[in-house]
């Protein structure tokens, strides 16, 4: 920084207690406000700390004298305490970082600004354990941290832990503003300044690594590298967030992946379907007033079986470098669809080659483990694979996953897209399946589809998750 930024921030005599018989901090007449005062010298301090590694003294004392006079713990501003260490030695915080970050309504638009200087100190603390990441190789504990600390970050906006940058809080619905893909960026360079490989070898260093977006696209990227106890803690990565994933999108999926009853099928008469209210109001003519007896002749059943169509989905995805979190997602999300029932699951991934995945697609760990992420793409070359797999136009869904930037084939593959849109396919286009929902669609095709009556779909999974449903049900 090239100026002193002490010039503008108060030292401790701008935080000191106010005159007696005074609101604490209230400004005197043409004073400047104290609370206002220690908000800038924490906002200051974080400033400080993010754009340069040296230390500024008169900013750390003026900072350690606004903490305290606010009793909080000067922890706060020691950059080497995580989060989680914090809290653990101050459990009466864990309450105040929840939601610290979410829009505040002030009601009648009073203020008050001992809570804000007490906010600052918290939001500052977050903000510094998850922007000032420093340089050089990052060892699998300082990952763990940062990950814990990013954590803290997501639920201070409003989301779970994971919410937005995937993982077990994927289809979240939440972005915070997209901030989501910049944390993933900073994952992302974590990741990439470990020596992954070192790590992967000693199982005590791969037990502190948490799965993760960023982590899972390196693991998969780097797998033909890997042998032995590196492979196995590898693979036993990849298939805890694909279970973890699992989890929610499966439970997204079930909640409307049902027709309607199907009344031609007699209810099976068990017990578990035997309608109660409807037998006995059906035989109150059976009332014995003298006896206080109903005698039932019939027993009536509720219908149980839906009514189901079988169905056909093609999901093609772009494997390309650029749509690793796609594959991963859509990969998961065809081996939920594929166990339905009357739903005929096919699964094709692409580069600059097609590959069918669909005998493996009701275990998205082993199709992930099959994949060859990067390199380029050949859109044409996949729809000669798809094309083949359309039995009933009317009766089938193709969802294409990529960025659809194909450069030289675009016109060829629009021109196989249209065929099978005027088929009858239901042709879904989307320009990424992410939790964050950021998406980048080649504007060519994005015109182009939108003319053909089939828009990109929003990128966000929870988008893809209800037209999918909407048609298979």
């Amino acid at each position: 920084m090239t100026e002193d930024p002490t010039l503008d921030a108060p030292g401790p005599p701008a935080v000191s207690a106010a005159e007696p018989g005074s609101a604490p901090g209230a400004p005197s007449p043409g004073e400047p406000d104290a609370y206002d005062n220690r908000r800038q010298v924490l906002y200051w301090r974080l400033l400080s700390r993010l754009f340069d590694a040296e230390e500024q003294p008169a900013l750390e004392s003026a900072s350690l004298g606004v903490v305290e006079d606010i009793g909080l713990p000067s922890a706060l501003l020691d950059p080497g305490a995580s989060l989680d260490s914090v809290v653990q030695r101050h459990p009466e915080l864990a309450a105040e970082f929840d939601g610290l970050m979410t829009p505040d309504d002030d009601g009648d638009g009073s203020r008050d600004g001992a809570a804000e200087v007490r906010r600052a100190a918290l939001v500052s603390k977050v903000l510094l354990n998850v922007f000032s990441t420093g340089s050089g190789t990052v060892s699998a504990k300082q990952l763990a941290r940062w990950q814990a600390d990013a954590g803290w970050l997501e639920r201070a906006m409003g989301c779970p832990p994971g919410g937005l940058r995937g993982g077990r809080a994927a289809g979240s619905g939440l972005d915070a503003g997209g901030i989501g893909p910049e944390l993933a960026a900073i994952e992302g360079d974590l990741v990439g300044r470990m020596r992954l490989r070192e790590v992967l070898a000693d199982p005590v260093l791969a037990a502190r690594l948490t799965p993760s977006m960023s982590l899972i696209e390196q693991l998969l990227r780097d797998k033909g590298n890997l042998s032995g106890v590196a492979l196995a803690n590898a693979k036993s990565l990849i298939r805890r967030y694909v279970d973890e994933v699992a989890e929610v999108l499966r439970t997204q999926v079930e909640k409307s992946t049902v027709g309607e009853l199907d009344r031609s099928v007699p209810p099976k008469r068990v017990f578990r379907n035997l309608d109660l209210n409807r037998t006995i109001w059906k035989n109150l003519t059976n009332w014995s007033p003298e006896e206080e007896r109903l005698y039932v002749d019939r027993l009536y059943y509720r219908h149980t079986v839906r009514r189901t169509t079988p169905q056909r989905l093609i999901v093609v995805v772009d494997q390309s470098g650029s749509m690793v979190d796609s594959m991963v997602n859509c990969t998961i999300l065809a081996s939920i669809f594929a166990g339905l029932p009357k739903v005929d699951v096919h699964l094709i991934a692409y580069d600059t080659r097609s590959i069918d995945l669909t005998p493996w697609v009701h275990d998205p760990f082993d199709v992930l483990l099959r994949t060859n992420l990067g390199g380029g793409n050949d859109g044409p070359l996949a729809m000669a694979m798809a094309r083949p797999k359309i039995a009933e136009p009317k009766n089938t869904v193709m969802v294409w996953i990529s960025d659809f930037y194909e450069f030289d084939r675009s016109q060829p593959l629009f021109e196989g897209i249209e065929a099978v849109h005027r088929s009858g396919v239901k042709f879904i286009p989307v320009g990424s399946v992410t939790s964050s929902g950021r998406q980048e669609v080649n504007p060519w095709f994005r015109e182009r589809f939108k003319a053909l009556g089939t828009p990109v779909v929003s990128g966000h999974i929870d988008k893809l998750v209800h037209e999918l449903k909407t048609f298979l049900t």
